[in-house]
């Protein structure tokens, strides 16, 4: 886990203050996009202020934890570079993500594999590349590894807490439970290969914070029984994500110093933290503008298409409960405009390609825009409208 190479975008984030835009600055600049750019189909910003603002949060609330990036998260190149340029490292689940990241001048060595079941041809291409640590939780995975990358380090994946009330709760597909761990540790001692840590991921979406207490106590257990299995001493500690820029994570912060002080007080000084916030980075920076391709009215009802839908990167309405709020982009606003309950579809025939219902809107016109924000999770960043992706920067 080493630092990565420099390149133009560490130099502009290291040696200029980027401060995050207004909403009505970030408006202004999109209306200069449209006009001025004579941009005709939907778009992205993405906001690198608020990437290096939520940086600066997670250092006052996890200070001495280096954020892994999960790059599943989103793959925007300007968003890795960015993360590269602050410190961060990488959580990586696939190839492609991988050389993602090296694209950005990345060093292999800031990328942790974070997937316990992962296709031999990929963990032969970690290899390659050199990314030499990674993630398991099944024996299976260990002789795997054994085969195809014998100098890899291991990280034992342990099942967190039952997290139901979560919207993901990761524990039902990945982790080993703690009858396991003993022989996870001992299949990899007998194939000579090093277990350089634990992992551990609570899930997203929930509210309870004392799961991150539990899977800590759990995770020194197991460093515990590696000790007294006489292997040599791990070094490396991974909380995991799903994180969210809410006031939770604050909250959730607090639980896991608490937790890290009273189970790895004595061990502290020479353990590596880390943890993989995906959400946490992607969300907010980004906002999505869309333009209004077709009306109709009905009555009191107002329908309206727009050029990019649940089949682009507005899929995060049905595959991760986006809830969309959208926004027209206009110069100004009338004090009182009437506004009419609103149907918003995308631009295919499939009536499913809805974005939202009874939504109030004021009257729309083709060729008018709206504005979805905190768009950056999970987002498809390429559909059928070529949609142009733009940077946006506040240098003092």
């Amino acid at each position: 886990m080493s630092g990565s190479r420099s390149s133009p975008m560490q130099a502009l984030v290291k040696d200029r203050a980027v401060l995050a835009f207004k909403l009505e600055e970030k408006d202004a600049l999109m209306r200069s996009i449209i006009i001025e750019g004579g941009v005709r189909s939907a778009f992205y910003v993405l906001d690198l202020g608020t990437v290096a603002e939520l940086h600066r949060r997670w250092q006052r609330a996890l200070p001495g934890v280096r954020p892994f990036y999960a790059v599943k998260c989103n793959t925007d190149r300007e968003l890795l570079a960015a993360m590269s340029a602050l410190g961060a490292g990488f959580d990586c689940a696939s190839r492609r993500e991988m050389e993602s990241v090296l694209a950005v001048g990345a060093d292999p060595g800031s990328i942790v594999y974070a997937n316990p079941c992962k296709p031999e041809t990929h963990v032969r291409h970690a290899a390659q590349i050199g990314v030499n640590l990674t993630t398991y939780d099944s024996e299976s995975e260990v002789s795997k590894v054994k085969r195809c990358h014998p100098g890899c380090e291991l990280l034992l994946r342990v099942k967190a807490p039952d997290n139901s009330e979560a919207k993901v709760d990761l524990g039902t597909k990945y982790g080993a439970r703690a009858e396991e761990v003993v022989p996870l540790l001992r299949a990899a001692q007998r194939a000579g290969l090093a277990v350089a840590g634990v992992s551990f991921h609570v899930g997203y979406g929930g509210t309870r914070t004392d799961v991150y207490r539990e899977a800590i106590e759990a995770a020194r257990a197991a460093f515990d029984a590696a000790a007294a299995l006489g292997m040599p001493p791990m070094r490396v500690l991974d909380i995991g994500g799903g994180f969210a820029p809410t006031a939770l994570f604050e909250e959730a912060a607090k639980v896991i110093r608490g937790a890290l002080a009273r189970h790895f007080g004595d061990l502290l000084p020479c353990l590596e933290l880390v943890g993989e916030p995906g959400r946490y980075f992607a969300e907010t920076p980004f906002t999505l503008a869309v333009r209004v391709i077709g009306t109709r009215a009905r009555g009191e009802t107002r329908d309206y298409w727009i050029d990019d839908g649940i089949y682009g990167s507005l899929n995060t309405v049905v595959t991760d409960g986006y809830i969309p709020r959208p926004r027209p982009l206009a110069a100004c606003r009338v004090p009182g405009e009437k506004t009419y309950a609103s149907t918003v579809f995308g631009p295919t025939c499939d009536s499913l390609d809805t974005v939202v219902t009874g939504y109030q809107l004021p009257e729309m016109s083709v060729g008018d825009w709206l504005v979805f924000d905190d768009m950056g999770a999970y987002i498809r960043l390429q559909t059928e409208s070529g949609r142009l992706r733009r940077r946006i920067f506040q240098p003092t």
